[in-house]
């Protein structure tokens, strides 16, 4: 919209509020003609002029490449391998935290489906990319469990069968009903404590994920685009990872 529209509305504005109340008064009330928001409204030039420094400095930015994939990264199917990576690249940042801060190591991440926005073609992968992923503002919260609370979590995966992406997981189930999981390659103690890296979205029972109530949830302060954007620096060329880490036979 014009700036001069916006100017008038600030001074009409300014007038009403320095008058004194009044007594109602009747007006006449005269039908306008209805503007349209559309294409056909010229941009005001003098604005566009004065971010275009600004423009040209952020497409820059955004358009800078930052890895490289020789697959097409998707979030189809129950083990996506864009799904794994982010994942995985949750589970490394999660575990490097937890390293330095209280001398732990990460047992196992999850991130949700949902919060993967789109895919990454094959061949560069430029910042901007990675915005178009994860447009979201989350964090990276580590949720301490006992052992004997993570049924919660695998009872949840037999119900919605939702290939919400997992790492160092391994969760089966056979007509909706849990048959095996692991973490880490080994069967659950439940009298263990285990760390497991995550969203502040889920952390706080997002898509339903309320088995994370019984665990004690640790703050990173770690954005999740932020730990996506650093891997993929670390890694030139992305290595694809498809392996089978939800399996739901029977599923419908």
């Amino acid at each position: 919209m014009k700036n001069k529209f916006l100017l008038l509305g600030i001074a009409l504005a300014s007038l009403t509020a320095c008058k004194t109340a009044s007594a109602p008064m009747l007006v006449n009330v005269k039908t306008q003609k209805n503007i349209s928001i559309n294409n056909e409204l010229k941009n005001d030039e003098e604005f566009v002029k004065f971010i275009e420094p600004y423009k040209q400095k952020l497409d820059k930015e955004m358009n800078q490449k930052i890895s490289h994939t020789n697959v097409d990264l998707t979030k189809q199917g129950d083990n996506s391998n864009l799904g794994n990576l982010l994942a995985d690249y949750t589970f490394e940042g999660g575990n490097e935290w937890i390293k330095t801060h209280l001398k732990q190591n990460v047992d196992a991440a999850l991130i949700n489906i949902g919060g993967i926005r789109t895919t990454i073609g094959k061949g560069d992968i430029l910042l901007k990319n990675v915005f178009e992923v994860m447009p979201f503002e989350n964090e990276v919260v580590i949720v301490k469990m006992k052992g004997a609370d993570l049924p919660g979590l695998f009872e949840y995966y037999a119900k919605t069968q939702v290939n919400n992406p997992v790492s160092h997981l391994y969760i089966e189930t056979n007509n909706g009903q849990v048959i095996k999981t692991l973490i880490n390659g080994k069967a659950v103690d439940p009298a263990k404590d285990y760390y497991i890296a995550t969203s502040d979205y889920l952390a706080l029972g997002g898509d339903n994920m309320k088995f994370f109530a019984k665990g004690e949830s640790i703050a990173t302060g770690i954005k999740m685009r932020d730990l996506f954007i650093d891997y993929f620096k670390k890694s030139p060329e992305v290595v694809a990872n498809s392996e089978v880490r939800l399996n739901f036979i029977g599923k419908k």
